[in-house]
């Protein structure tokens, strides 16, 4: 099964009219293998179609109403949220901390098959990224820039989470591309993209976190396959390269500058498989 692309198959025709779909035209599908797309669309994951109006297409499994087989939680790990309003439980980690994340000597090297315990869910502009004291981000800089993120599994999953969220604030792309993604061919298009086409800000839909899978774990590298929410029926998933460089975890970008390169996007029938991880 494929994970993600900048290419149109025949049977991905989705409506330009559904507003779930606002992003889908020919037009942006064609572009987005470039950073440009990718930097405005991140959590979208350029879903092409997906079957959505495919009458030949089997509908998805609603995510409300499919478990995942690995230990799963029976609720989100936050309280429900409306964008705007920050969440209120549990307390939120402090913005930086000379124990957790990065800083954490002894964290915890097992595959997570449960949602990560106390995590705060805050806010970056409309997506709700998650916080923990233990897993990171340990460090926030006077822009919002998160960074600082466990050794470990868990660490690199709520590293992959809150830079994917974060790379969609405006205001913190280009900062994003120069502090939390690896160097290479890859991070250099993007940044020359995005200082040509800077980010507009998100007006439609808006997609959310639900859950991950660790895909592969080594100390020096890790493979996580996120899952979000598009609607209430289409649930996506984008498998993200990370790297520890410097003393944290660093996102990988494709040599054209996207995450995904000419993989295609996989939207998910069930998150089996997956832990249930979201804010809302």
């Amino acid at each position: 099964m494929a994970w993600f692309s900048g290419r149109n198959s025949p049977d991905d025709d989705a409506s330009t009219t559904d507003p779930a779909f606002g992003w889908e035209s020919r037009g942006f599908i064609a572009s987005a293998i470039v950073v440009g797309a990718v930097v405005v669309c991140v959590v979208v994951w350029l879903v092409a179609g997906g079957g959505g109006n495919n009458p030949t297409a089997q509908p998805p499994a609603s995510p409300d109403t499919v478990e995942p087989t690995e230990q799963p939680t029976s609720q989100p790990t936050g309280p429900p949220a409306t964008p705007g309003e920050p969440t209120t439980r549990p307390t939120p980690p402090p913005v930086n901390t000379g124990t957790g994340g990065c800083k954490n000597k002894t964290p915890d090297l097992r595959i997570p098959r449960a949602a990560p315990p106390a995590v705060s869910w805050q806010f970056e502009t409309d997506m709700l990224i998650p916080l923990q004291a233990q897993g990171g981000p340990a460090s926030t800089d006077a822009t919002g820039l998160r960074s600082c993120f466990a050794h470990s599994p868990t660490g690199a999953v709520l590293a992959a989470m809150v830079t994917l969220g974060q790379i969609r604030n405006p205001d913190l792309t280009e900062s994003v591309l120069r502090s939390r993604i690896a160097p290479g061919v890859g991070r250099t298009r993007a940044l020359s993209e995005v200082r040509s086409s800077p980010t507009p800000r998100n007006s439609g839909e808006t997609s959310q976190f639900t859950g991950f899978k660790v895909i592969d774990y080594l100390p020096d590298r890790a493979i996580v396959s996120i899952a979000v929410r598009l609607d209430a029926q289409k649930v996506a998933s984008l498998p993200v390269t990370l790297l520890w460089s410097g003393g944290d975890w660093k996102l990988v970008l494709q040599p054209d500058g996207s995450f995904n390169g000419e993989v295609a996007p996989d939207v998910l029938q069930s998150l089996e498989g997956y832990v249930r991880f979201g804010g809302a």
